[in-house]
C-alpha cells in the first residue's frame, strides 16, 4: 500500500505498452538486462505508488511477423512467431520484476500451460485487484493484429482508464523528429487527426478501437528516467490523444 508520503496518481489502472526494441537497449537484437532491469524498476515505482499495471509488450526485438512475411514467409506463420517472440519478452519482464518483489503474471492468448497463464478475463481482473501487475503476452492470439491492438483491446477488457505508451521520443511529432530538426510535438491531438495525418503512434485499428471506447493514449518518452511515474503524477513531457 502506498504511504502518506506517496504522490498522487492521476489513474488507477493503466495499461503500458512499449516495444520489443524497448528491451534491446543499445544491443542490435534481442534482450538487454540492464534495459529490461531499468524499464522494471520504472515499473516498481509506479506500482508502489498504488497504481494497478497491466502491459503489453512487442516482440519486434526477437522476431516482427510483417517483416517474415514480407521475406516470403507465410504470413499467418509469422504473425504466430512474432506471438511467441512477445511471450519471452514478458516472461523476461516478469523475471525483471519478481526480482524487485513485484508480484506478477504473464498472461497469454495461445495456451502454454507449463510458462503462462491462459487468458481468462475474470481471473486478470482478479490477479490486478490483488495488486499483482498482468503482462498480456502472444497479442491477440491471432494473425494479423498487431501488439498495439493487442494492448487497446486488453485495456478496454480490463477497464484502463488509459493506455501509456512508452517510446523513444517524448510524445506525437508531426513528422520524424530524429530526422527533422523542425519536427513540432503536439501536447494533445484527436483519434481523428492522428489517423488522417498518419501519425504512427499506433496502427489503425488500435487508434479507432480506443476512440470508439474513448479510452486515452498517452505517449511519452520511456527513455526518460522517471517518465512512467511522472505521467501518473501528472507531470512530465508528453502528448495524449483523446476526443
Amino acid at each position: 500500500m502506498p504511504d502518506s508520503n506517496t504522490p498522487k496518481t492521476t489513474f488507477r489502472r493503466v495499461m503500458l505498452k512499449i516495444s520489443g526494441e524497448a528491451l534491446m537497449g543499445d544491443t542490435a537484437y534481442g534482450l538487454h538486462p540492464p534495459t529490461v532491469e531499468r524499464i522494471a524498476r520504472e515499473v516498481k515505482v509506479v506500482h508502489d505508488m498504488g497504481v494497478e499495471i497491466c502491459m503489453v509488450i512487442g516482440g519486434g526485438n526477437i522476431f516482427r511477423g510483417l517483416q517474415g512475411s514480407a521475406q516470403g514467409m507465410e504470413r499467418t506463420t509469422a504473425d504466430y512467431m512474432g506471438m511467441l517472440a512477445t511471450v519471452m519478452n514478458a516472461l523476461a519482464m516478469q523475471s525483471a520484476l519478481e526480482e524487485l518483489g513485484v508480484f506478477c503474471r504473464v498472461i497469454s492468448a495461445i495456451r502454454m500451460d507449463e510458462v503462462a497463464e491462459p487468458y481468462i478475463r475474470r481471473r486478470a481482473v482478479r490477479h490486478l485487484e490483488k495488486k499483482r501487475v498482468c503482462i498480456f503476452a502472444a497479442g491477440t492470439g491471432n494473425p494479423y493484429f498487431t501488439t498495439d491492438t493487442a494492448a487497446t483491446l486488453r485495456a478496454n477488457e480490463m477497464a484502463c482508464e488509459a493506455i501509456l505508451k512508452g517510446t523513444k521520443v517524448d510524445g506525437v511529432y508531426d513528422k520524424d523528429p530524429v530526422t527533422n530538426a523542425d519536427a513540432v510535438r503536439y501536447d494533445q491531438i484527436s483519434y481523428d487527426d492522428v489517423l488522417a495525418k498518419h501519425l504512427k503512434v499506433m496502427d489503425a485499428s488500435a487508434i479507432a478501437l480506443a476512440r470508439d471506447n474513448n479510452l486515452p493514449i498517452i505517449v511519452f518518452s520511456l527513455d526518460e528516467p522517471g517518465g512512467f511515474r511522472g505521467i501518473l503524477a501528472g507531470e512530465g513531457t508528453y502528448t495524449i490523444v483523446h476526443d
